[in-house]
C-alpha cells in the first residue's frame, strides 16, 4: 500500500489504486499442477456481469485482458503463490468482492473487500498529476487552510481535512453508491466529481451537511466552529442524516475531503468579492439610502465577501481540445443545474477565455469572478422610488482568488488562472466572446433573490453598461476609507474616510458614509452609525473625516447572531457643479487575541506528550459561552473544552493527552468560538518519528 499511496488510509482492508499492479499471496493445500485450474473473480455492483466490465475473471495462466485488467504468477514455490492483478487504468471506483475458484470449488478471503481509488500516479488514470509535489498537497495532504475574511483583509482558517481517518473512506463509499451513478459512469470523474458536489450539500438528496445562513444556529453546531471534515463525514455516516450547520467553506472543505479520499487531485479555492444572484447581464446592483447605508431590503445577498468552492484536477475527454486541468466544483447550494443544486465540474481555462458555452455550469462560474457592480442610491419623491445611478466598478469583482500553496503554509494567488490582467487585451477578448454567449439566452436569475426589485424593470437600467469602463473623473477626486487602528471588539471602531484631489482646482464634495455590521454574505445585520459632510479641496490636497462608532453601538449586535460579522463602511462623494459621483466601500474584519499552544516540538510514534492550550482574554469585554474545539490527526481525537464565560485578563488553560498513531509531519488545531467573537483558530506542528 506503500507504492499505492494508501497506506494512511484507517482500514483493515486492502486499498489500492487503479491502473497500477498489486500482489496477493495464495495458499493452496498443495501444490499447483499444470493441469490445475485457478482463476480470481473481482466483483462490484449488485448486478456483476462480464460485458459490462463489473465482473473481471482473471486465468493467471491465460494473457487474456479482461476489460482493461491483467493478472500474472510472480512466483510459485511448494503451497504458496504469488499473483499480482493490474486494474485498468479506468476501471470503476468502489468496493471490489474477490472470490479464487479452483476447478469446481470456490473460496471466498476472510477479507475480500478491495478499495478501487483513482490514481493521479497512473499515466494512463484521467486523474494523473505529473508533478509529485502537488500529488503530495492536492491528494495525500489532509490538513491546510481555508481562506476567508474580506479582500483587504484575508484570514487563513486551518482545516483538518482529514481523509485518511477512521470511517472516512466508508463514508465517500457510501456515498457513491447513494449517487444512484452508473457503474460505467463511476469510471469518469467527471461525472463522480458533479455528483459529489450535490451529494456534499443536503438539498435534493439529504446530503452530508445542512446550509445555514439564518444567524441561529442553537440546534445544530454553528458553521464558524468546525475544524475540519473528519466529525462531519463520521456522523453523517453513523446518522445517515445531514449534520447542521454548513456554510460555503464548510462545503469546501468537506467536498476536498471527498475528493482527495477518492483520489482525485482537489484543492478549496476562495474568491474575494463574489458575485451572486447577478441578472443575465453579468451585474450586480448594490442599492444606498441618501445616508450611504446598504438597503436590506433590496441588495438581497449580491456580492459576497468571499466565497468558497473546490477544483478538481482531470483530463477533459467529453470537451474539445485545451480544457484539461483544473476544473471548479461547487457544493454550496446555490443555484440549481439540471434541476439539482451541483455545479461543474468546470474547466478554469474557460472561465479565463470567456467560453462559457461549456459544461458544466460555467456562466455560472464565470459571473461569479466577472460581474461589474453598479451601485444606486434609492430616494422617495411623491410616494415612488427614484434610483439614480452613482457608478460602476468593473475591477472589484473576482478578487485575490486563493488557494493553499503547494508544500508551504501559505497563501498562494490563483486569480492569473481564472482570469487575465484586468484591462489587457486578452481580458477584453475574453469577456467579448462570454457576452456573446451570455446575452441571447440570458442567465436565469440565481437562488430565489432578483437582483433588481420588481418594480424597476430592466429597460430604464439601460444594456449598454453591461461592460462598462469606468469613467474618469475630470476633477480628479478620490476617496480611500482606512481604519487608523485595528479593529478589537469592545473598542471603538475608528475609521478615516480622505477626500484627494489630484489635479489642480478648487472642489466641493458633499460626502455621505455609513458603518454597517454585515455578515460575509453581504447580509446587513445593523446600522451602526453615519456621517454627512461637505468638504472642500485644493489643487493637491486631501481632507481627512473621522467616523467613530462606540463599543455600545455595535457590541449587543455583535453577540444577537452567531455569524462572523465584519464591519462595512461605505462612502459616496458627489461633486458640487458636476455630474460625477463617486462610490466606495471596505469591508473590515475584527482582529482577536491568540490561542496559544504549548508542546514539544518532536514526538514518537505510540508516546504521549502533553499538549496544552492558553488563551487570555486581552479585550475589555467579557466574552460569554466559550468553546475550545482541538484537533490532531494521527495524534488525538476531536475535543471540546466548555470554557464558560471568560471575563477580560482572565486566562484559561485546557490540557490534552496526545498518542501519535502515525508518523511525519502533523499538526494540532484549535478554535475558539464565544457569543461576541465567532473564530480564533491557531495550529501548531509537530514532527513525530519512530
Amino acid at each position: 500500500s506503500v507504492q499505492h499511496h494508501t497506506d494512511a488510509y484507517n482500514t483493515s482492508n486492502l486499498v489500492v489504486r487503479r491502473g497500477q499492479p498489486f500482489l496477493l499471496q495464495l495458499t493452496l493445500s498443495r501444490e499447483l499442477r499444470a493441469a490445475d485450474k485457478l482463476s480470481l473473480h473481482f466483483s462490484i455492483g449488485e448486478k456483476p456481469m462480464e460485458p459490462t466490465g463489473t465482473l473481471m475473471s482473471l486465468n493467471p495462466r491465460s494473457t487474456r485482458n479482461v476489460s482493461g485488467w491483467q493478472i500474472s504468477m510472480v512466483k510459485s514455490s511448494g503451497t504458496e503463490c504469488t499473483l499480482s492483478v493490474t486494474s485498468a487504468p479506468n476501471a470503476a471506483v468502489g468496493i471490489y468482492g474477490l472470490i479464487v475458484k479452483t476447478g469446481p470449488n470456490v473460496y471466498k478471503p476472510e477479507k475480500n473487500t478491495i478499495y478501487l481509488l483513482f490514481n493521479p500516479w497512473c499515466e494512463g488514470d484521467i486523474v494523473f498529476l505529473s508533478n509529485e509535489a502537488e500529488r503530495k498537497e492536492y491528494v495525500l495532504n489532509d490538513t491546510g487552510y481555508i481562506y476567508v475574511g474580506s479582500a483587504f483583509n484575508i484570514h487563513s482558517k486551518p482545516w483538518n481535512f482529514g481523509q485518511f481517518e477512521e470511517l472516512i473512506l466508508d463514508a465517500c463509499m457510501y456515498l457513491l453508491d447513494k449517487s444512484k451513478l452508473k457503474m460505467s459512469s463511476r469510471r469518469d470523474p467527471v461525472v463522480v466529481s458533479r455528483a459529489m458536489s450535490a451529494l456534499v450539500n443536503a438539498n435534493d438528496d439529504s446530503g452530508v451537511v445542512l446550509g445555514n445562513w439564518s444567524g441561529k444556529y442553537e440546534n445544530g453546531t454553528s458553521p464558524m466552529a468546525w475544524i475540519g471534515s473528519v466529525a462531519i463525514l463520521q456522523q453523517y455516516y453513523k446518522t445517515k442524516k445531514p449534520v447542521s450547520y454548513g456554510q460555503c467553506w464548510v462545503f469546501s472543505g468537506v467536498l476536498t475531503t471527498v475528493m482527495r479520499c477518492l483520489g482525485i487531485p482537489a484543492r478549496s479555492v476562495s474568491n474575494f468579492n463574489s458575485a451572486h444572484d447577478t441578472d443575465e447581464n453579468l451585474r450586480v446592483d448594490v442599492y444606498l439610502n441618501e445616508k450611504g447605508e446598504k438597503l436590506k431590503w433590496m441588495s438581497s445577498d449580491s456580492v459576497w465577501n468571499f466565497h468558497v468552492w473546490n477544483d478538481v484536477w482531470m483530463k477533459r475527454k467529453d470537451l474539445p481540445s485545451g480544457f484539461d486541468g483544473w476544473q471548479a466544483i461547487d457544493a454550496t447550494p446555490q443555484e440549481q443545474s439540471q434541476g439539482i443544486f451541483q455545479c461543474g465540474p468546470c474547466p478554469v481555462k474557460a472561465v479565463k477565455d470567456g467560453d462559457v458555452y461549456l459544461p458544466y455550469d460555467s456562466k455560472f462560474v464565470y459571473a461569479e469572478v466577472n460581474a461589474d457592480k453598479v451601485y444606486w442610491r434609492v430616494t422617495e419623491e411623491n410616494g415612488r422610488n427614484k434610483y439614480t445611478k452613482l457608478g460602476v466598478e468593473s475591477q472589484s469583482i473576482g478578487a485575490n482568488i486563493s488557494t493553499k500553496a503547494v508544500g508551504q503554509n501559505r497563501r498562494e494567488d490563483i486569480t492569473w488562472q481564472y482570469k487575465f490582467p484586468e484591462g489587457s487585451s486578452e481580458e477584453r477578448a475574453s469577456m467579448k466572446r462570454a457576452v456573446s454567449y451570455l446575452q441571447p439566452s440570458g442567465m436565469t436569475p440565481r437562488a430565489h433573490f432578483a437582483a433588481v426589485p420588481m418594480d424597476v424593470s430592466l429597460r430604464n437600467v439601460g444594456d449598454k453598461d453591461t461592460v462598462q469602463n469606468e469613467v474618469v473623473p475630470k476633477s480628479g477626486v478620490q476617496v480611500e476609507i482606512t481604519n487608523e487602528k485595528p479593529l478589537y471588539p469592545g473598542n471603538p471602531i475608528e475609521v478615516v474616510i480622505t477626500v484627494k484631489s489630484t489635479v489642480a482646482g478648487s472642489w466641493t464634495v458633499d460626502l455621505a458614509s455609513s458603518c454597517q455590521l454585515q455578515s460575509y454574505t453581504g447580509k446587513v445585520h445593523a446600522n451602526l452609525g453615519h456621517i454627512k459632510q461637505t468638504v472642500k479641496v485644493e489643487g493637491q490636497s486631501e481632507v481627512h473625516v473621522p467616523l467613530k462608532i462606540m463599543p455600545d453601538a455595535y457590541m449587543k449586535a455583535l453577540a444577537t447572531v452567531d455569524d462572523e460579522e465584519h464591519v462595512q463602511v461605505t462612502a459616496i462623494a458627489e461633486i458640487q457643479g458636476t455630474p460625477e459621483k463617486l462610490t466606495k466601500e471596505v469591508s473590515l474584519s475584527f482582529e482577536y487575541p491568540p490561542i496559544q499552544v504549548q508542546m514539544p516540538e518532536t514526538a514518537q510514534l505510540n508516546k504521549d506528550f502533553t499538549c496544552a492550550f492558553i488563551f487570555k482574554n486581552k479585550l475589555n469585554v467579557p466574552l460569554d459561552n466559550c468553546k475550545l474545539m482541538v484537533e490532531g490527526l494521527g495524534i488525538f481525537k476531536m475535543a471540546t473544552f466548555d470554557e464558560g464565560d471568560i471575563q477580560p485578563g482572565r486566562i484559561i488553560k485546557s490540557e490534552v493527552i496526545c498518542t501519535p498513531t502515525r508518523v511525519g509531519e502533523k499538526k494540532i488545531v484549535a478554535r475558539l468560538t464565544s457569543n461576541q467573537v465567532k473564530d480564533i483558530s491557531v495550529e501548531k506542528g509537530i514532527m513525530v518519528t519512530h
